[in-house]
């Protein structure tokens, strides 16, 4: 389960970068130079060097992808957490199944810990 957190969080810290990346690119003043063409009576339209948007089209990218693979890496340890968990389950209930023999025959079984008892609850 602190994997699951951990990728979370990388997976929670690269989106904030894109966005941080994203508003700080849309938010930054810009000059009202050549840059900027009046459109009837919308929004100006801002002009963007192909070297920056090529830039950062790339960056995205890259990010993109590393998401990508974040999250198929967080869903394989979902699903390999949740198979443990199953498999712990059903020794559980073995255990529970021995320890009840165990009783029957008059022999003490030995205590479960206690970090494997919500486990057994089926």
């Amino acid at each position: 389960m602190g994997t699951e957190g951990t990728v979370l969080g990388v997976v929670i810290a690269v989106v904030g970068v894109i966005g941080s990346v994203l508003v700080a690119r849309v938010s930054a003043p810009k000059p009202q130079t050549a840059g900027a063409v009046e459109v009837g009576d919308g929004p100006p339209v801002l002009e963007v060097a192909p070297e920056i948007f090529t830039h950062f089209a790339g960056r995205i990218r890259s990010l993109e992808n590393k998401v990508d693979n974040l999250t198929a890496a967080f869903e394989a340890q979902t699903v390999r957490v949740s198979t443990l968990e199953k498999h712990l389950r059903q020794a559980m209930r073995l255990l529970r199944s021995a320890h009840r023999q165990l009783r029957e025959a008059g022999t003490d079984p030995e205590p479960v810990p206690p970090e494997l008892i919500p486990y057994s609850i089926d």
